[in-house]
């Protein structure tokens, strides 16, 4: 009796199954029909016979000698509809459910056992059946859907931006000028539950920028009329590290749920300013100048606010003191100046102190009250928008019970994404423009290469590039708002190591991860940042403070906040102390000794401390705090003061990467600036 051949569809990703599951030996794949090699449908040759059963509807049960693993499952699961497959590109068996499109890296669980929840760690294909019913109201529903057709034999697969015609796709970019993304990790780190915040909008980032715009403002106004002073210089910008470090609200910028109001690091920096602000003058009339205007404002001050009577006396009697030897000495020295200076500080500035720490508390606690209020408008309105499209707040992810040891992997965002406001793309030469709701944002050419190559590595949830603009949109106007209203201001919270630096770390002590470094500034794909939502689609780890690696080699390179350093060594000696495994951080601090400052002081007392070495200034650079959107001539800027560099090692981390003299005479070489170079 002839044989009839049915045609069976496979699927297109290599693991070998078809719509109802099927598995299918790559051996018996063939050309449908016998018209010569070409591109055409795959099929199987088949017999077909009214005495021969399907397959399908054979017992379920594997046969003891069977080969095919695909169905070497219990009955139970088999009956379910699991099937064994296998992953080329992990190298491991995976299982997928025919039924339920459910795939998982483990085997499943026995029917009345509880299933774990599918993430992207058990779920491998992403296309897990269970999950939140849509809602027919939902705005993605109503977008129209793209085809895109299976691959032929002999055609090379797409991408998924070449058949969309996404407006984000670029030519290939076949070169890395500041980074290398080429680079493994070493770290290693325990699995840890997906970030809960929502997506970020455009709409909301718009948002949040004019909250905290409207924050600084009113810290300007609160300094200028309370105490007659102007906001210190990135006072505000230090507030928000400082608060960040302690806060566990719900907004990735602003504090609210800080244990205590008054903010350290803000209530310091404006009294270093009262009764008016001190700078290191130029010339002996300057000098001369700012003696005479400090003691005029501290008897102005003692004399228009509630003091004691003692202090009112001791200011008073120091500052007619000071006039006196002014009327006096008509030719004394620069040094003669700020001595003087000097000397009336150290009386009065205890009784201005205590005079003025009412005020000044008052100053904190408004601030951070007039935080927790915008915090509270920002996530209602986020929220609002977030509804409009069907999506609910999640609850808390539970920790996982009995975490694995994993590379380390990128922030992963629970709550899923609408789709985002039309952003337009203009494109340049050397600048790219983006443009969404009226506001333009503009970044290099070469960033915005970058950010593409980091979104294509990490961010699972839109392979077709459909959210990459609008997500570069916010992370740009993200940063722009931390940064500040002023032309520098912000400057220094995103400078950078110099390139062959990084270069002469990876190739000498091992280093593959930056500890504070950000989507813009980053030179390795591993890296811990400021903001969760925003950089995690671009591969951060989260704010490094929240980090808890069990091994690896680090560089840490923190934004010049005293708080903020302070809680960096307490960190790193907390996990060197807790691992067993080759640990190693080589961390760049400012030598400021004058006084020194807490944590360069505990760095060099570290029992973790390995070795130290001081980069002179002006014999080392660092990259522009704005490279992303500065010239290219601009892009490297000579440091003007020390940097302290100190590795802080365990003793396995000490023996893989012994910081020997020879290496650190290597990287005393690459940190030269290439114009000193010989």
């Amino acid at each position: 009796m002839m044989m009839e051949k049915e045609s069976v569809e496979v699927s297109a990703n290599g693991d070998g199954h078809g719509k109802e599951g099927s598995s299918v030996p790559p051996e018996k794949l063939v050309p449908l029909g016998d018209k010569g090699p070409g591109p055409g449908p795959l099929s199987v040759d088949i017999p077909n016979h009214h005495d021969i059963k399907r397959q399908d509807s054979l017992p379920l049960s594997p046969q003891p000698m069977s080969p095919d693993p695909v169905h070497d499952l219990p009955v139970e699961l088999l009956q379910m509809g699991w099937r064994r497959f296998w992953s080329k590109r992990e190298q491991r068996p995976y299982f997928f459910n025919k039924n339920t499109n459910e795939s998982l890296w483990e085997m499943p669980h026995f029917p009345g056992m509880p299933s774990p929840q599918n993430s992207f760690l058990t779920d491998p294909l992403g296309i897990s059946g269970e999950g939140p019913t849509p809602n027919h109201m939902d705005a993605r529903l109503s977008r129209p859907s793209t085809d895109i057709p299976p691959p032929q034999i002999g055609e090379k697969r797409r991408s998924s931006m070449e058949l969309l015609g996404s407006p984000a796709k670029r030519p290939a970019f076949a070169y890395s000028p500041f980074w290398n993304f080429d680079i493994p990790t070493n770290v290693v780190m325990f699995e840890r539950v997906p970030c809960c915040l929502p997506p970020p909008m455009p709409e909301e980032e718009k948002f949040r920028a004019q909250l905290v715009s409207k924050l600084r403002q009113q810290y300007q106004e609160l300094c200028h009329t309370r105490e007659g002073i102007d906001a210190p210089v990135e006072s505000f910008n230090r507030w928000l590290l400082e608060r960040k470090m302690q806060d566990q609200g719900k907004d990735p910028m602003l504090p609210c749920q800080c244990p205590r109001e008054v903010s350290l690091s803000m209530y310091r920096e404006i009294m270093n300013d009262i009764p008016v602000k001190l700078v290191k003058p130029k010339y002996t009339g300057d000098a001369r100048k700012q003696l005479f205007k400090y003691a005029e404002s501290a008897k102005r001050m003692i004399e228009t606010r509630s003091a004691s009577s003692d202090s009112r006396k001791i200011v008073k009697w120091n500052v007619e003191e000071t006039f006196t030897w002014l009327r006096k000495q008509g030719s004394a020295s620069y040094e003669d100046y700020l001595e003087r200076l000097a000397h009336l500080k150290r009386q009065c500035q205890p009784h201005l102190t205590e005079t003025a720490k009412s005020s000044v508390e008052g100053i904190c606690c408004k601030m951070y009250n007039m935080s927790c209020d915008s915090v509270r408008k920002i996530h209602e309105y986020h929220w609002q928008l977030l509804k409009e499209h069907g999506i609910k707040e999640p609850a808390k992810f539970p920790d996982p019970i009995n975490p694995r040891k994993v590379l380390c992997y990128p922030i992963q965002m629970c709550v899923p994404c609408p789709r985002l406001t039309t952003v337009e793309l203009i494109q340049d030469k050397e600048v790219h423009t983006l443009k969404c709701n009226g506001e333009i944002l503009k970044i290099n050419s070469s960033h915005f290469c970058k950010l593409e190559q980091l979104y294509k590595l990490n961010c699972r949830d839109d392979p077709r590039f459909d959210h990459f603009l609008g997500r570069v949109w916010c992370l740009l106007r993200r940063y722009h708002t931390l940064f500040g209203l002023g032309p520098n201001e912000g400057f220094g919270l995103q400078g950078a190591l110099s390139v062959s630096v990084f270069e002469c770390l990876h190739r000498v002590f091992g280093v593959t991860f930056e500890c504070f470094a950000s989507p813009l500034n980053c030179y390795f794909k591993q890296y811990c940042s400021a903001f969760d939502d925003t950089d995690g689609y671009f591969g951060s780890r989260g704010p490094i403070l929240n980090f808890r690696p069990v091994s690896g080699s680090f560089e840490a390179n923190p934004p010049f906040s005293e708080e903020l350093m302070e809680a960096m060594v307490d960190h790193f000696e907390s996990l060197l102390k807790e691992s067993k495994e080759p640990l190693s951080f080589c961390v760049f601090v400012p030598e400021w000794r004058d006084p020194p400052t807490e944590a360069l002081m505990r760095l060099e007392s570290s029992r973790f401390k390995r070795k130290s070495v001081v980069l002179p200034p002006y014999e080392h650079e660092y990259r522009h705090g704005f490279q992303h959107m500065c010239p290219k001539e601009e892009m490297n800027v000579k440091s003007l003061h020390g940097t302290l560099v100190v590795f802080l090692q365990n003793d396995a981390g000490f023996q893989r990467w012994n910081p020997t003299p020879e290496k650190i005479k290597e990287l005393l070489l690459a940190a030269k600036p290439k114009d000193t170079v010989v």
